[in-house]
């Protein structure tokens, strides 16, 4: 027990502790006012200043002060004679949080905690102090800090913190936190990864891979802030719904130019549908070598050869040399460069002529005999100029050009899977499905350069086909990647079963990394739900948890589930934190109605996100990525039977619970639950 004079020491370095918190958010509401104070009328020209304003108004938006959110969360205290390595002249003691703050003066308040000073805050330990003397990490509730609790790094061995422990198992509300509080060593390798490195995750429910790759893009934001401010940072995740979740953990970082985006936000809208097999077989990469076929396939011979004619002058190109042209530039390049190279050599070939006529022509002759009519129809006829719609129009339309350019790479049975029944007459007509849009984008960047980011940040990516693949590694393909997912937890009749695969469709070399201890999901809970890894992911080792979580896991077999889901809820409602009732998709309107005519008010999630209420109630199809205090889980025959993959379906349902799972069926469980 602590002595009187340990209370007395402790509540004065509490006391201290709150005057500094005081003191950082009086020196970042400063901080605020003053870039609230600049002005771009410095500009020279009107888009100048307009940047400028855009640049002001993030800086003004990144210094804000959440008022639930600690401005620091931790301090380091340095040996007298440490080295942070940094280069910098230190104080000897440290505040770490989540942006950094200065006073009037320049004096750190609270370091950023990307910092290469603050790593040790995450890094250090009795084994590897890293010169620092003391961790002291903080409790906070609602923004105001309420203890302390130190970690002398002399040597001897650290229990676990009860603060971390605290902050891990806080009941939640509301989209996703941000974990930078408790990022563990592990974690922060990965978030601490080179720009260049391309980093894939294999996570574990609950080992916080996707804060762990929404961290590592904060980061890199504050470490390459220039290059990264032009290049650009993309979140991709698997819905709208999911983006809604996690929107608000790079604001709270400081961090408000990052953009998200779904797979068909990139791509396009669909609007289409097909069977799911047919689905499959689009995203199958061979694909994109029928696609490549296809294109080329345009070309034609030359019907004739050019005549060019200036004044009384005649100029002619045979029609072998127009072929010998063609042939050295196909497959070349891209399909509109090639058309351009086309025109140039051809003007390149009559200028040769003039010139050994004795004429004298200039870039200004060049490029006018490219621009001519009598060129433009040459390269019209044997490179006609396409669109991506066009192509895979003709692809899925017509039965022999796809036998052409399928020749090889599928056999007759896969050719007629991909034949529409009743082909659109029009481009325009044409019902593009998701997994056409995949195919359209490769088609694009055959015809054209995609554009590349600096860094993509993609989740729950073994969902994606390799086509999908392939469109996001062209929008990083002179970047790098950090991939997130989960083998276990791939629900598409096409989700990958190895990294390496992944990594080879994006177009990228990088380490995978496997995160297995969890934090988040209860022991109980995650030891159920590891019961279907032999059906769904044998390779994968079982998943642990820090967190015992004795008494977390309630499995009933009920009469009526509806009724009994009600009854959960209430339970549910008693304690703190958010609730999630998860059901098969088909069911979802039958136990909205019960819910509702018990008084129970909740909130449907639907594709596009959720707002308000503490009781959701979530379709299985989208409750990946998501997490809840409670979650009820209403008859998992249902959520298995939905679906082909649907023991993978029913693994993730199960291990969405942070504090609680209630499991209730009337049908028999999965063998494996039984």
């Amino acid at each position: 027990m602590p002595g009187e004079a340990d209370v007395v020491d402790a509540q004065q370095v509490l006391e201290a502790e709150r005057a500094h918190l005081k003191g950082a958010r009086e020196a970042l509401r400063r901080m605020r006012e003053h870039a609230e104070s600049l002005s771009a009328d410095a500009a020279g020209d009107w888009v100048s200043k307009q940047v400028l304003e855009s640049l002001l108004d993030q800086r003004v938006r990144a210094l804000a002060d959440h008022p639930d959110t600690p401005l620091f969360f931790g301090r380091l205290d340095h040996r007298a004679d440490a080295d942070p390595g940094t280069g910098e002249d230190l104080p000897q003691a440290v505040h770490v949080g989540r942006r950094h703050v200065h006073d009037e003066e320049g004096l750190a308040l609270v370091l950023d905690w990307r910092a290469p000073v603050a790593r040790a805050f995450y890094q250090a330990g009795p084994r590897e102090p890293m010169g620092v003397a003391r961790r002291r990490r903080f409790g906070f509730d609602r923004g105001e800090l309420t203890g302390f609790e130190d970690e002398p790094l002399d040597g001897r061995e650290l229990g676990p913190s009860r603060l971390l422990t605290e902050e891990v198992e806080r009941p939640r509300t509301g989209p996703m936190r941000d974990i930078v509080a408790t990022i563990q060593p592990e974690q922060d390798v990965i978030v601490r990864a080179a720009l260049p490195d391309t980093v894939c995750v294999q996570g574990a429910p609950g080992t916080g891979k996707t804060a762990v790759g929404l961290h590592r893009a904060a980061y890199l934001l504050f470490t390459h802030r220039e290059r990264l401010g032009r290049s650009g940072v993309l979140i991709v995740g698997p819905n709208r719904a999911f983006l809604s979740y996690i929107a608000s953990v790079l604001p709270a970082l400081g961090e408000v130019r990052v953009d998200q985006a779904t797979v068909d936000d990139l791509l396009g809208v669909p609007t289409g549908t097909e069977p799911l097999s047919t689905a499959a077989l689009k995203g199958d990469v061979r694909l994109a070598a029928v696609l490549r076929k296809a294109l080329w396939m345009h070309l034609d011979k030359p019907e004739t050869g050019l005549l060019f004619v200036k004044g009384g002058s005649r100029y002619r190109i045979p029609a072998d040399e127009i072929r010998e042209l063609v042939s050295s530039l196909r497959g070349t390049t891209r399909y509109a460069a090639g058309r351009n190279t086309l025109a140039q050599r051809l003007a390149h070939r009559v200028l040769v002529q003039m010139e050994q006529r004795g004429e004298a022509p200039d870039d200004r002759v060049h490029d006018a005999v490219a621009r001519s009519k009598a060129v433009k129809a040459v390269v019209d006829q044997v490179w006609p100029k396409v669109t991506p719609q066009q192509v895979l129009h003709r692809l899925l339309g017509d039965a022999e050009f796809l036998a052409r350019a399928a020749k090889g790479l599928l056999d007759e049975e896969e050719q007629a899977a991909l034949l529409w029944a009743k082909a659109p007459r029009s481009v325009r007509s044409a019902r593009w499905t998701s997994a056409d849009l995949a195919l359209l984008d490769e088609l694009a960047d055959l015809i054209e350069r995609t554009g590349s980011l600096g860094h993509l940040v993609v989740d729950e990516a073994q969902d994606l086909s390799p086509m999908q693949l392939r469109a996001l590694g062209r929008r990083c393909a002179t970047g790098s990647a950090t991939v997130l997912g989960d083998l276990a937890q791939g629900t598409t009749p096409w989700a990958v079963r190895s990294w390496r695969d992944v990594l080879v469709h994006l177009g990228k070399e990088g380490e995978v990394t496997e995160l297995t201890l969890g934090f988040r999901v209860p022991r109980e809970v995650l030891e159920y739900a590891a019961r279907l890894l032999p059906s769904v992911a044998p390779g994968l080792a079982a998943p642990q948890s820090l967190r015992a979580g004795t008494g977390a896991l309630s499995v009933r077999r009920v009469r009526d589930v509806h009724d009994a889901a009600v009854t959960a809820v209430l339970e549910a409602q008693a304690r703190d934190g958010s609730i999630g009732v998860v059901v098969a998709d088909g069911r979802l309107a039958d136990l909205a109605a019960v819910l509702e005519g018990n008084g129970v008010d909740h909130a449907v999630l639907t594709p596009e996100g959720v707002e308000g209420e503490r009781v959701h109630l979530v379709p299985a199809s989208l409750a990946k990525g998501l997490e809840y205090d409670h979650v009820v889980v209403a008859e998992p025959a249902e959520i298995v039977e939905a679906e082909e993959r649907g023991l993978a379906r029913l693994y993730v349902v199960l291990t969405r619970a942070v504090t609680s799972l209630t499991v209730l069926h009337r049908a028999p469980l999965p063998g494996a639950l039984a």
